[in-house]
């Protein structure tokens, strides 16, 4: 498949679209109560289109699939009409798309998309599950699915990235799980003491370097904050030593250089990957390997995504961003 154009489609493109949802729905299964898809026409997708938009994929001027766009849910970009001709499938056109849309729904300010699925049809739903979009409701036939954006954030101070941390604690409940990673000294430690200062735990918050595990209770009925330093450990199954599973249901988890280890605690977690703009130096015996009080001088790029059900419908980006 050559190169493919998606386009930001108005209501000058609504008889291509038109045509595609037809092509499209026409050659699938049977289903009870019908798909309404092929009641679509110029005019419905033309309204829609002025109003909310959607997306044209060509190759070569010539229509390969379409969306519309609905701003119908505070917060979120929901997808409709899906469709893609039927004699291209399978070739990359529906990924395309997909991944526009959520650009789409990041430049228009949204936390997360969402979309109706029908059950009957196993294939689709793999897709979106294979993109990590998870069942958020159902409404009659239709399986509502989800999926909250990540965002990525410049950090310029020490203060910034524990007002960050905080931020996050206004998201957080008991039983989640935060997985940190980032270089030595990148300030892992700094976004954990933003965390328990922000959840108003017992501290001092500090590297649990030589402990690997340290609990911090509340101090205002809330959910204690488990610390856990992975740096030392060498596999999942190391971790699983911990028996951090007794307390996580109560607590919040974070586990530093937990990356590739930790994420097996929980069907649902929270990556906060910290960068290092610039060159740093670094302690090669890694004795003081995540150092409470990271260069001022060097921001920090924050990454945080959201993995699994837990985070779908979560406000992560307008909580964190505005």
């Amino acid at each position: 498949m050559r190169a493919l154009d998606v386009l930001d489609a108005g209501p000058e493109h609504a008889e291509a679209i038109v045509d595609i949802i037809h092509r499209s729905f026409s050659v699938r299964p049977d289903l009870d109560p019908p798909s309404t898809a092929l009641d679509e026409t110029v005019e419905s997708v033309s309204e829609v289109l002025a109003t909310a938009g959607g997306l044209l994929v060509e190759r070569r001027g010539v229509p390969m699939g379409a969306l519309l766009f609905d701003e119908s849910r505070p917060g979120k970009l929901g997808l409709r009409r899906v469709s893609v001709d039927p004699e291209i499938q399978a070739r990359g056109v529906a990924s395309a798309m997909v991944g526009v849309a959520e650009d789409t729904a990041e430049e228009r300010g949204k936390d997360g998309i969402w979309l109706h699925v029908r059950e009957e049809l196993p294939d689709t739903v793999r897709f979106w599950t294979r993109r990590k979009y998870h069942p958020v409701g159902q409404e009659g036939p239709l399986l509502v699915l989800g999926k909250t954006l990540w965002l990525a954030r410049e950090v310029p101070t020490p203060d910034a990235m524990q007002h960050l941390a905080a931020r996050v604690a206004e998201l957080v409940r008991p039983g989640d799980l935060l997985v940190l990673s980032g270089d030595l000294g990148a300030g892992k430690t700094t976004f954990t003491q933003g965390l328990g200062d922000a959840l108003h735990v017992r501290g001092p918050v500090t590297s649990p370097t030589f402990v690997l595990a340290r609990t911090h209770p509340s101090l205002v009925d809330g959910p204690a904050l488990v610390h856990v330093d992975a740096y030392r450990l060498g596999s999942a199954a190391e971790v699983d030593d911990l028996d951090l599973d007794t307390a996580s249901d109560e607590a919040v988890t974070v586990v530093e250089w937990g990356e590739g280890m930790a994420e097996q605690l929980n069907d649902s977690w929270l990556s906060v990957s910290i960068e290092v703009r610039g060159a740093r130096p670094i302690d090669p015996l890694g004795t003081e390997h995540d150092g409470d009080h990271p260069d001022e001088a060097e921001p920090r790029v924050v990454t945080i995504k959201p993995h699994g059900p837990r985070w779908v419908d979560v406000p992560l980006r307008s909580t964190l961003l505005g």
